[in-house]
């Protein structure tokens, strides 16, 4: 049976003050009033029953989780007691799947971007799906066919199609992020994708790859899955590390008995990972400002312009360029937004200099 993972862990520091500790980026209402997490459930709503989908988030935020996905049984939520990256998001509940569908066939997918149009994504997710299905050694990925020498995502190396899928093409190497002089020419030669950090799979297939590359995590989960009430003592004492380091690239060099496959995507796609994205995704005046909430700007153009601070509260600028300048309740942050960046940096700071409870 087919079952669905969202991934809604991490902080997002870099779009502080909006994101903070237990008020992560992918719960906030971003986009037309909504939370990436809602977005991202609404995707697949309909592909897979409800009982089928499952949300591995922070264990102090489930309850705002419950609260967005109301249609999700409260024991499919999977609260981490400490965040300890990709590979353990999925393996854990790879293993929690497998206690209860042996035959099942499960979606890994992110709850931080924007995808557009749906349809061309869920048609992609069928697709990967009866990749799955119909090799039991498939790791499916999802490359996202690009658009534009982009320096901030990681790259797949496609090799020669799928005989039975050929839209879907074997990965032969992951590529870091790259400098632009290198995706440049990755763009050029059309050899590439984006890499977009989702996957299908068979439960038992990552499980196995998992015993082969690292067996003590496998025992872990494993053990975790048949003994939830050990959550707090087992999880934190897993190996911190991602699923593309863990699993995805040594499999793409011929380690474990799998191999690795990539259907495309054809999407805009958007990473909501700090300001300047967030910005594109904002309505902008007659001068390029980006605003939010009630603003006023004289003789200034191309800001970010946020303002959820209390009731009755005008953030008004005058003579500003490019500047991010975000007003919440409790913080307010000015920063250049070429330098949007360093937001990550200063909130240590701020935990440092004021008080991790303002972080």
């Amino acid at each position: 049976m087919r079952h669905v993972v969202i991934m809604a862990g991490g902080s997002g520091t870099r779009l502080w003050p909006l994101s903070r500790k237990g008020e992560p980026k992918q719960l906030l209402e971003l986009v037309d009033g909504k939370s990436l997490l809602r977005l991202a459930y609404e995707r697949v709503a309909g592909m897979v029953p409800d009982a089928n989908i499952l949300v591995c988030c922070g264990a102090s935020y489930t309850d705002v989780v419950a609260r967005q996905l109301p249609e999700l049984p409260q024991e499919n939520l999977l609260g981490e007691p400490v965040g300890r990256d990709s590979l353990n998001a999925v393996a854990w509940p790879a293993a929690v799947l497998a206690r209860r569908d042996p035959q099942a066939v499960m979606a890994v997918l992110t709850a931080d971007q924007i995808i557009t149009p749906v349809d061309e994504f869920t048609r992609a997710l069928e697709s990967a799906f009866q990749v799955a299905e119909a090799d039991e050694a498939a790791l499916v990925t999802f490359g996202v066919v690009p658009d534009s020498p982009h320096t901030g995502y990681g790259y797949l190396k496609r090799g020669e199609a799928l005989t039975d899928f050929p839209q879907a093409s074997e990965i032969t190497e992951f590529k870091e992020k790259p400098s632009l002089e290198v995706a440049e020419q990755y763009l050029a030669s059309g050899q590439y994708w984006w890499n977009s950090g989702m996957f299908v799979w068979q439960v038992d297939t990552v499980l196995e790859q998992l015993r082969q590359l690292m067996p003590a995590t496998h025992a872990s989960v494993l053990e975790l899955a048949e003994q939830p009430g050990r959550l707090g003592e087992i999880y934190p004492q897993l190996e911190k590390t991602s699923v593309d380091y863990a699993i995805m690239e040594p499999v793409s060099q011929g380690k474990g008995s799998a191999h690795v496959v990539a259907v495309p995507l054809n999407i805009e796609w958007y990473d909501l990972g700090g300001f300047a994205a967030l910005a594109e995704q904002i309505a902008h005046d007659e001068h390029g400002n980006a605003r939010e909430g009630v603003t006023v700007a004289l003789d200034s153009s191309r800001n970010l312009l946020i303002n959820r601070g209390r009731p009755g509260t005008v953030v008004a600028v005058a003579g500003l360029s490019e500047m991010v300048v975000c007003v919440t309740e409790q913080a307010i942050l000015v920063v250049p937004l070429s330098q949007a960046q360093r937001v990550k940096e200063l909130v240590g700071l701020v935990a440092q200099e004021v008080g991790p409870e303002l972080a």
